[in-house]
């Protein structure tokens, strides 16, 4: 007696997708992966749906980008108290970006794109603005003090996450301490003389006491601050 056959599967409609399940998927591609292996195509195929679907939520890659920005900044950054005295202020909130974009370093790799940015970490550059401007720079000279003062806190970020995956990755000797072992101290008496201690003394987190001494040198020779 033949078989009945086997109902075939309509094929219907994409499943619905929330944009929480889009951002949810797209950080954890690029926290696992990295920004560039963040697809539009990628991201609808990890969701089980189709690139049209997505773009129904987001435009493109960039808006995509800047939801991840904004979903990290409303989970991680906090606004600290801010003293009174503009450079201690400039100090805390820098530190606060810091603290926050150092737990996740592929934000900094976004960021320095210098096109993208989250509104909501505006706060932050305005209290840094803002001190600057207290301490006596005029506002043209404060945005190039902030801007000093990000590049500083963005490179820390990214030479430190780059020399811990190196260190993960492999554990052989680097090609720095290759070199560091066989300095001629005819010719470089210094770097010989703390050659031995380079690695320790350059993996320190000194990022304040440099935050401070770049703060005091932007501040400097003004009466305000």
């Amino acid at each position: 007696m033949p078989q009945p056959s086997t109902p075939r599967k309509t094929l219907g409609r994409p499943p619905r997708i929330s944009r929480e399940e889009v951002v949810e998927t797209a950080r954890r591609i690029v926290a696992e992966e990295g920004v560039d292996r963040l697809t539009m195509r990628r991201l609808a195929t990890e969701i089980g749906s189709t690139p049209m679907a997505l773009y129904h939520h987001v435009r493109n890659k960039e808006e995509l980008l800047v939801l991840l920005l904004d979903d990290y900044a409303a989970r991680t950054l906090r606004r600290p108290e801010l003293p009174a005295h503009p450079r201690e202020r400039i100090v805390v909130a820098a530190a606060a970006i810091h603290e926050a974009l150092a737990a996740c370093p592929w934000i900094v790799e976004v960021l320095t794109a210098d096109d993208l940015m989250s509104t909501s970490a505006l706060w932050f550059v305005e209290q840094i603005v803002d001190g600057l401007v207290e301490c006596g720079l005029p506002p043209e000279r404060a945005v190039h003090g902030y801007r000093a003062i990000w590049y500083y806190t963005a490179g820390e970020i990214v030479v430190r996450a780059t020399a811990a995956r190196r260190r993960t990755d492999d554990d052989r000797a680097t090609y720095r301490e290759q070199v560091f072992a066989d300095l001629d101290p005819d010719e470089l008496p210094r770097l010989a003389q703390v050659a031995d201690s380079w690695a320790p003394l350059t993996a320190e987190d000194t990022y304040l006491d440099g935050l401070r001494a770049l703060v005091d040198g932007l501040a400097r020779g003004r009466l305000r601050c």
